[in-house]
């Protein structure tokens, strides 16, 4: 063992080595171990190019040499890396040897003493591999990687193996950069003197400039290009960073001729290795929508879009959207969803990701094809009553939504519709008789169209023309008589056994004679049967039907029902199975009488054409070659097998496997008359009864051989770009024991072989649960087999969750098996009910969350089809002996309530997932509950993790953010339902939360988020309160749209107005006091009065409003108000009061104008009081009365989450908006008409100085006031629409919090009579009386002196200077009243 004092150097050099050649290293007196590793051959065509030196030697062979330096001191290590660093490369051999060359040296790893331990770190780009961190200890304050990951540092230097190895996969960069110098044409000559001039001096400078990269191995110059010149290369090494990319750049530029002239900033890499397009659907129609994704692990958002056939970037648009993001740090994901596709459409998509001076490009080609169906176009149909067939299939075989069948014509017709999605056929059967065709539309022409839908939104269709034609009408039927088929067989009377109770007598009880369908009822399996049962007694108990071994009858199969004549009841089968043979006993009960009627059905072995498995699904052939075919199922029975193709028939030979029996045919191309041609091949099953059955179709292409390219013994052959479907089962998936594998495996030839595209296959145990699953729905006893069955899934989904990676269509299959099930149970048990669960918890489990992310991205309904089946075993769940049940897991928990007799109740339950931090409770009160049934079952389940595999809402922009609770009721329930919920918000900051419930019809039957019947009823911290008026699943939704309570701006906007308020307040009630203190010094005139008058209301009315302001914040928490009375009440005051404030100062503007213009017309001051007062609060109240009066009894005047006027629903606002803003416009028209008047007088306009002053102060007052008081509400109005800037909030608050200061400012201080009387009433009689002499002398100085020419221009345009006489006053109408000394206009 080394001493733990010793430090330990290793380090790589890269040589070239030639076999004649050997290595001569002068390191023998340090080296410790000497350790050679033979690379797997690297390309020899690379090496043949690395460098001119090797040209005509023999191939050069690459190497790595491990060297272990130990020395003592441990400060020998930085200047040993300093060296290493400094060396310039390649380092030629000695001239002896030429052969070898040293490439690069790089320092991996290093070896220190800590503590009493060594501790071995790799160096920058380096990593330790991962079986040396699994098989040593890692130094764990170092490294924080989990186990089984590369990690950085180990407890020791392991005693063998490689050392630090290269992080990253090796890429080839493809990389340009232009020299500023004329191009020459002999540089396009790789022959040229010119050309290798260029190649070597820039391969040297490069080789120097790019060795210090981790993992360089190699650059070549690959030619040169016009534009200056430039230089095309590329440069093998491990993904560098763009940081060390620069740096080598710049060693290149330094090792470079000057001569050569190297632009720096022209650097560019290409690297076309990192990127995975994928392209959803594979198969794409015109008209579907097609999502393009590019994935990356180089972290950035820069991607760009290119269509090369139309040569254009593709920005978003209406057809076109483009979304790019970094996925947790980790991936960057830019998608491209094309709406609505067209042929134009198709042809090469470019992704490109830029980052600094990489560009990572990938490149894919999509086809668009219309959707072709095959059908016959026209058909005749004779109303006689049999069943005639339009069948319609599509050309292409994909994952189809639906069929929907159509009619259009004069005769309405309909018909049964019977799809198989996955075959891609419909068939639509009508069965038309005389009533519905009479003779008088004999030849009328009806259009059925049939409609294929693909997964993404295609839709193509096929016509059909039906000709109907009436019996009577038809010259084949003249003169004969037309049989009708008995739909019902002829009915026999069976004699009925009665068993009378000991304790009843006969006499007291009917005696039922029961008619039944006579014997025998031979069917084969997947027919139909029915047998009827009438009762010439109505009067009874219970009809039921029981099989010979006394098991009932699952009640869905029989219809019973009463007549005055007796009772009838029916049995029908749509698919018979084997379970079906036996003996059925048709039981009416009356009391403790039993009429028994009993009947014998004979069911024929036959397989369906599910259960047969059929290889190849589709297959190529080359037309010289041939191909085996096979069938097989599940049971060795005695059936006929032939393979038909077109009109010919071929005898299968049968082949036994264990359980499983295969039928062979081998198909030699040479049969058919020409190639290339597509044909459908089909094995038909005949059993004992001929009975037959035909299995689904076997595809068939034959083509050229020279057009084959992939080969595989058990997928087949194809052509490049091919892709075909196999059985899991007859595919390279390696099988698992308990029987076959089930699902499909998608295959797609690339270049000479397979790839895997898409992985459905199902493990053996889940299969066989899936088949057993749909043999038990068509079971006449499903109900007593389902206990057994539930309990038999949960155990097999609990062994299978983690072979999803390995079968992923695993999951998809528990959850039809879900669904299916769901349909049986009319009654559910508290333990069947926890396998469900059970069963369910499983999937939802963290191993299976990466497999539903594939089900998102196909866009199935996999997760809404899982909620749907839980809420139908919640509605059947029935608990037998407590009140109250309770089940819990971990992703899911579930409690119940039954309804007794009694006083009701409250429902109220909790939920708790520790581990998820993740809560939240249910509550319904007890006069709901009082309205149910007695026995009604309440269920509640709760999911934690179903919130990140529901599809997001319809716009995207809605994403679940807490736990999903179902809620359900065993019986009817007349709505509204009322029920509050309160959850765990995950993420508060992340937006305004919206109360939500699972609507199973949105999305073409998909499910999503829907708000309708649910709001938020309190939002308290982390928790959100909802109120809906309905059942089903819940959640909250996180719109980010507006500041969320609790976030950076809405604190921001809080504190603002509160700190604003109290100044406002506080300035306006110094503005009163003021007023008060000045009133009769500044009201000596007319105008003077009438301007305080309307600045004292436009204060209070202010004061008032800021009040109820505050108000209306103490009693509305965030989103909910604390009394629904006090919310309207402050609404409606603060709309009052806030309008006043605008009414008064558009008084103050009427009055202004009035005063100027109408000169020689006087009113009193009483008269001019009412007007004032009647406009400055009566039209306020009119309006607020009118709004108030026309919205709340719809209860929609306030907002929900405010306060105030409502937007959303009625627009209330605008009856404070409107007015406001044309009051602004008022005042600024009239300040603009009286400066102009006053500055530019006419001839007579000579109001006194004194009124004149008044005049342009209340001037000065609007023209300040009303821009203010209008950009807060313009501010304000912005707030009110969805996604407006944080800007307006903020401007909005800071204006509308500080009124009341610019009024106290602007509208009263700035008064100089104000002032004047203030200094007056103060005693300042000495700053006073020089102040007047200096107006008396002539020329008066403004209160805020300036002496600027800009200042002077502004004083001049406001008149802050002028000369006045004070002893000769101008006569006006208003002359009797007091007059002041000489001041300026305005101050």
């Amino acid at each position: 063992m080394k001493s733990p004092r010793r430090t330990t150097l290793c380090f790589m050099i890269i040589v070239i080595y030639f076999s004649q050649a050997t290595l001569n290293l002068n390191l023998e007196s340090i080296v410790h171990p000497l350790i050679l590793r033979e690379h797997e051959p690297a390309g020899k065509e690379l090496l043949r190019q690395k460098r001119a030196v090797a040209s005509s030697s023999p191939a050069a062979e690459e190497y790595i040499v491990d060297v272990e330096i130990s020395f003592e001191n441990a400060s020998f290590l930085e200047p040993i890396k300093a060296y290493l660093h400094s060396l310039s490369f390649p380092i030629q051999g000695n001239s002896t040897d030429q052969a070898t060359n040293i490439l690069n040296i790089e320092v991996t790893t290093v070896c220190r003493p800590t503590g009493n331990e060594i501790w071995c770190s790799c160096e920058t780009g380096y990593r330790w591999p991962q079986e040396k961190c699994l098989q040593n200890l890692t130094c764990q304050e170092h490294d924080s990687v989990p186990a089984g990951h590369h990690c950085g540092c180990l407890k020791g230097l392991p005693l063998k193996g490689p050392f630090c190895q290269l992080q990253g996969a090796d890429v080839t960069l493809r990389m340009s950069v232009r020299l500023n110098v004329g191009f020459q044409e002999d540089l396009k000559n790789t022959s040229s003197a010119l050309y290798r001039s260029y190649k070597t001096d820039l391969e040297i400078a490069f080789w120097k400039g790019y060795s210090i990269l981790p993992g360089f191995k190699l650059v070549t110059v690959t030619g040169f290009r016009p534009g200056s010149v430039v230089v095309t290369y590329e440069v093998k090494t491990t993904t560098p960073s763009p940081e060390l990319m620069h740096k080598a750049n710049e060693q290149v530029m330094q090792n470079l001729n000057q001569t050569y002239k190297m632009d720096y900033s022209s650097f560019q890499a290409v690297t076309s290795n990192e990127t995975k397009f994928t392209i959803i659907p594979e198969i794409i129609f015109e008209g579907d929508t097609v999502n393009l994704v590019c994935e990356n692990e180089v972290l950035s958002s820069n991607v760009s879009w290119h269509h090369v056939e139309r040569r254009s970037d593709l920005q978003n648009s209406s057809r076109f959207s483009v979304y790019s993001t970094v996925l947790n740090n980790v991936t960057s994901i830019s998608s491209l969803t094309i709406y609505n596709i067209t042929p134009g459409d198709a042809g090469e998509y470019i992704c490109k990701l830029t980052l600094d001076i990489f560009e990572y490009e990938s490149r894919k080609k999509i086809d668009v094809m219309p959707i072709r169906i095959l059908a016959t176009e026209e058909m005749k149909v004779t109303c006689d009553n049999n069943p005639v067939s339009l069948n319609c299939c599509s050309e292409i075989n994909v994952n189809w939504s639906a069929i929907e069948w159509k009619q259009e014509g004069k005769i309405n017709i309909p018909g049964n519709p019977e799809t198989d999605l996955e075959s891609g056929c419909s068939r639509y059967t009508l069965r038309a008789d005389g009533t519905q065709c009479p003779s008088g539309s004999a030849g009328t022409t009806v259009v059925y169209a049939c409609e294929f839908i693909s997964s993404h939104g295609a839709r193509g269709g096929k016509n059909i023309e039906v000709t109907f034609t009436s019996v009577g009408d038809n010259p084949s039927h003249k003169g004969e008589v037309h049989e009708f088929p008995r739909q019902e067989m002829e009915m026999s009377t069976v004699e009925s056994t009665t068993r009378n109770s000991v304790e009843t007598k006969k006499a007291q009880e009917p005696q039922a004679n029961l008619t039944i369908t006579p014997d025998p009822i031979s069917v084969s399996e997947g027919q139909n049967f029915s047998i009827k049962c009438i009762s010439d007694v109505s009067n009874y108990d219970e009809v039921y039907w029981n099989t010979s071994a006394g098991i009932k009858i699952y009640q869905k199969f029989y219809t019973t029902r009463r007549s005055a004549a007796g009772a009838e009841s029916v049995l029908r089968v749509k698919i018979a199975t084997r379970e079906w043979n036996g003996t059925y006993h048709c039981i009416f009960r009356y009391k403790n009488s039993y009429s028994v009627a009993t009947k014998d059905v004979t069911v024929h072995p036959l397989p369906l054409e599910p259960d047969i498995m059929v290889d190849p699904l589709e297959a190529t052939v080359p037309c010289k070659g041939s191909h085996h075919f096979r069938c097989c199922i599940e049971e060795d029975e005695d059936y006929k097998v032939t393979f038909q193709m077109d009109s010919l028939s071929f005898l299968a030979e049968k082949e036994v496997k264990g359980k499983q029996v295969c039928y062979k045919y081998n198909f030699m191309a040479s049969s058919v008359s020409r190639c290339p041609k597509k044909l459908d091949i089909f094995c038909h099953f005949t059993n004992a009864a001929n009975n037959s059955v035909r299995s689904s179709s076997m595809k068939l292409n034959l083509v050229p051989g020279e057009k084959i390219m992939c080969r595989d013994p058990t997928i087949g052959v194809g052509e490049p770009g091919k892709v075909i479907q196999k059985l899991c089962q007859f595919s390279n998936v390696p099988s698992s024991p308990g029987g076959p594998t089930g699902g499909i495996m998608t295959y797609k030839c690339v270049g000479s072989h397979w790839e895997v595209k898409k992985n459905d296959c199902i493990s053996a145990p889940i299969n066989s649960l899936l088949q057993l699953a749909k043999d038990l729905i068509k079971s006449p006893c499903q109900d007593t087999k389902l206990p057994t069955y539930l309990k038999d899934l949960s155990v097999s989904t609990g062994k299978v969750k983690h072979e999803v990676s390995s079968f992923p269509g695993s999951l998809g299959a528990i959850i039809n098996i879900l669904d299916l099930l769901s349909t049986v149970p009319t009654q559910v048990n508290s333990e069947m009910m926890t396998n469900v669960l059970s069963t369910v918890n499983t999937i939802l489990s963290k191993p299976m969350l990466s497999t539903w992310k594939v089900f998102q991205q196909q866009q199935t309904n996999q997760s809404s089809q899982l909620l749907d089946s839980v809420e139908r075993f919640s509605r059947a769940l029935q608990s037998e002996d407590s009140t109250f049940l309770s089940i819990n897991q971990t992703n899911v928990q579930m409690r119940s309530m039954v309804i007794k007799p009694g006083p009701p109740k409250t429902y109220k339950q909790n939920f708790v997932f520790s581990d998820l931090d993740l809560w939240g409770n249910v509550a319904i009160d007890k006069c709901e509950l009082g309205s149910l049934q007695w026995g009604s079952s309440v269920v509640t389940v709760a999911f934690p993790t179903l919130k990140t595999i529901l599809t997001q809402d319809g716009q995207g922009k809605n994403v679940a953010n807490s736990l999903v609770m179902t809620t359900t009721v065993s019986h009817n329930i007349t709505l509204p339902f009322r029920i509050s919920m309160t959850f765990k918000n995950i993420n508060p900051s992340g937006g305004v939360p919206q109360c939500v419930f699972w609507n199973f019809n949105l999305a073409n039957y998909t499910g999503g988020w829907d708000s309708s019947g649910c709001y938020v009823n309190r939002v308290d911290g982390d928790s959100v309160s909802c109120i809906c008026d309905h059942l089903t699943s819940f959640s909250i939704l996180m719109s980010p749209d507006s500041p969320y309570p609790g976030s950076l701006l809405e604190i921001l906007l809080d504190i603002i107005s509160y700190i604003g308020l109290c100044f406002s307040i506080l300035s306006l009630a110094a503005c009163l006091v003021v007023e008060a203190v000045v009133w009769k010094s500044v009201t000596k005139n007319r105008t003077s009065y009438m301007r305080h008058i309307c600045i004292v209301n436009i204060a209070t009315s202010l004061l008032v409003a800021d009040i109820w302001f505050i108000v209306a914040a103490a009693i509305h928490d965030h989103f909910y108000p604390l009394n629904e009375t006090a919310c309207v009440a402050a609404t409606f005051f603060i709309h009052f009061f806030y309008l006043s404030v605008f009414f008064w100062m558009l008084t103050l503007g009427l009055m202004l104008f009035y005063r100027l213009v109408f000169i020689l017309h006087d009113t009193s001051k009483s008269i001019q009081k009412t007007i004032a007062f009647s406009l400055g609060y009566g039209c306020p109240l009119v309006i607020s009365v009118i709004t108030v009066g026309a919205t709340q009894p719809q209860e929609v005047y306030t907002r929900k989450n405010a306060c105030w006027l409502n937007w959303e629903d009625t627009k209330a606002l605008l009856a404070f908006v409107i007015p406001a803003l044309i009051i602004v416009v008022v005042n600024m028209t009239i300040t603009v008409v009286v400066i102009s008047k006053i500055l530019r007088p006419s001839i007579g306009d000579k109001p006194s100085k004194q009124e004149k002053s008044s005049l342009f102060q209340i001037s000065k007052s609007i023209g300040v006031l009303t821009p203010l008081l209008g950009l807060t509400w313009g501010f304000g109005l912005a707030t009110v629409f969805q996604g407006s800037n944080a800007v307006f909030h903020i401007i909005f608050t800071l204006l509308n919090a500080f009124q009341g200061l610019f009024i106290l400012l602007f509208g009263c201080l700035w008064d100089q009579k104000v002032q004047e009387a203030l200094l007056k009433k103060f005693s300042l009689s000495r700053w006073s009386s020089q102040h007047s002499k200096s107006t008396s002398l002539g020329s008066s100085t403004p209160v805020f002196s300036m002496s600027s020419p800009i200042s002077r221009r502004f004083n001049n345009l406001f008149g802050k200077t002028g000369t006045y006489n004070v002893s000769t006053p101008e006569a006006t109408s208003s002359s009797l009243e007091n007059t002041s000394s000489a001041y300026s206009l305005l101050n």
